[in-house]
């Protein structure tokens, strides 16, 4: 762990649990064989899907001294400006083909959308908590299949987002506090009501439809693969994916490790720093998830969950080597990177939530003080980093406030220097 936190632009520990060849049964029951097939032929079905592209910013590679920077633009999802809905769709299928009874076979969204089909599966409400971008997920993969979906956010949530959600045809409620706060209060009126729960955080007794919505998240580590074999590379070298409550850090992570083993990518996890669960998990070295509390104010929306889902940290525990804690301006540098690109490097739109990784691998290539935590993630001009920028803009009052007026500005003494 890095001493004199205070003088640095992040926080990080390493993980001394990580592993590359140890045997995890979370992760076998992540990924058992032919779940990447099934999630994307469910995928390729959905109307108006295509791969989203990635996109190589070579000239900031050259910059920061790798050998090449690779972008998932999870920002044009469907025009959900969002991945999430590729985790809620496969939930919600998963859990309507189970209901039917069917495991011989997968099922079309032409048979899910029939007569026959809906009639004997009745009337459903899908429901479940977000930040924004799940929400939408769930309520647009509802909303496709004919069903009702009510969502619960937290008080903090922006109109954007919360209109975002009810242009699918969701009931919205507003939980007063937190993103855990919701997730509790959904959980329980659900119980009352009937109505069926698409979380992506796990709980005791609920495991299978987390697992779920992780699984559906490999479409697009398959097409990654896909697109980067298309420009001669193999695999990435290093991975840096964002963390909220873990489901899509554990789902890259163990996506990976299936696939290469012992060659898997390093993994780096990145959280805000208001809402640093995992990495708190880390911290205490007991094995165990923890929680941390507060309001969890950060700028990450999609990001600012104190409560890690258990499922996901029995993965990232042996699949994640550094997990990093960032403050709001990190993710705001990100966001103002992405939008100002090297002269060649392509534009990206990234929300708060989808740039904080950018912005944390750029202190970690140029920071002096982060020397350390380079030399032992070994970057330089063999690295091949994959990014994924997990959603556009999405609140566009704060993306113009970060990327117009220049909110949450980077403090001086972090600020790049000059050549």
């Amino acid at each position: 762990m890095n001493a004199n936190a205070a003088q640095l632009p992040l926080e990080w520990i390493a993980n001394p649990r990580a592993s590359r060849d140890e045997t995890c049964r979370a992760l076998d029951r992540l990924m058992p064989p032919d779940i990447t097939r099934i999630a994307r032929q469910l995928h390729r079905q959905l109307e108006g899907y295509r791969m989203s592209p990635l996109k190589s910013l070579s000239g900031l590679a050259a910059t920061l001294g790798v050998g090449g920077l690779w972008v998932k633009d999870e920002s044009e999802r469907l025009s959900l400006n969002s991945f999430k809905v590729l985790g809620g769709s496969f939930a919600l299928y998963q859990f309507l083909r189970k209901r039917l009874g069917i495991r011989d076979r997968e099922l079309t969204v032409s048979e899910l959308k029939s007569p026959k089909v809906r009639a004997q599966l009745g009337d459903i409400c899908f429901a479940t908590a977000t930040d924004g971008n799940h929400g939408r997920g769930v309520a647009w993969a509802a909303m496709e299949l004919g069903f009702r979906c009510v969502v619960y956010v937290h008080e903090r949530t922006s109109q954007p987002r919360i209109r975002a959600i009810q242009e699918y045809g969701a009931e919205v409620k507003v939980i007063s506090g937190t993103y855990d706060d919701a997730v509790r209060a959904i959980t329980s009126d659900a119980a009352v009501h009937g109505w069926q729960i698409i979380s992506d955080t796990s709980w005791e007794g609920y495991e299978d439809i987390p697992c779920w919505v992780m699984q559906g998240y490999t479409t697009l580590l398959a097409e990654i693969q896909e697109q980067l074999a298309g420009q001669g590379i193999s695999q990435p070298t290093h991975v840096f994916v964002q963390a909220g409550v873990g489901a899509l850090a554990a789902s890259v992570a163990g996506y990976y490790r299936k696939l290469f083993g012992a060659q898997r990518p390093t993994m780096i996890v990145v959280e805000p720093d208001k809402a640093a669960c995992l990495f708190e998990s880390v911290r205490r070295n007991d094995g165990r998830p923890h929680s941390v509390a507060g309001t969890l104010d950060t700028i990450m929306a999609g990001l600012a969950c104190g409560d890690p889902s258990p499922l996901a940290w029995d993965v990232l525990i042996r699949c994640a080597d550094v997990f990093l804690s960032c403050p709001d301006f990190v993710a705001a540098k990100g966001m103002r990177i992405y939008g100002v690109p090297v002269a060649g490097d392509p534009f990206i739109v990234s929300g708060e939530s989808g740039a904080v990784t950018l912005g944390a691998l750029t202190y970690v290539a140029e920071f002096a003080g982060l020397v350390d935590l380079k030399r032992q993630l070994r970057l330089g001009p063999d690295s091949q980093i994959l990014l994924i920028n997990t959603e556009g803009n999405t609140d566009p009052d704060h993306f113009r406030r970060v990327v117009w007026e220049g909110g949450n500005p980077v403090p001086q003494e972090f600020r790049r220097q000059a050549d």
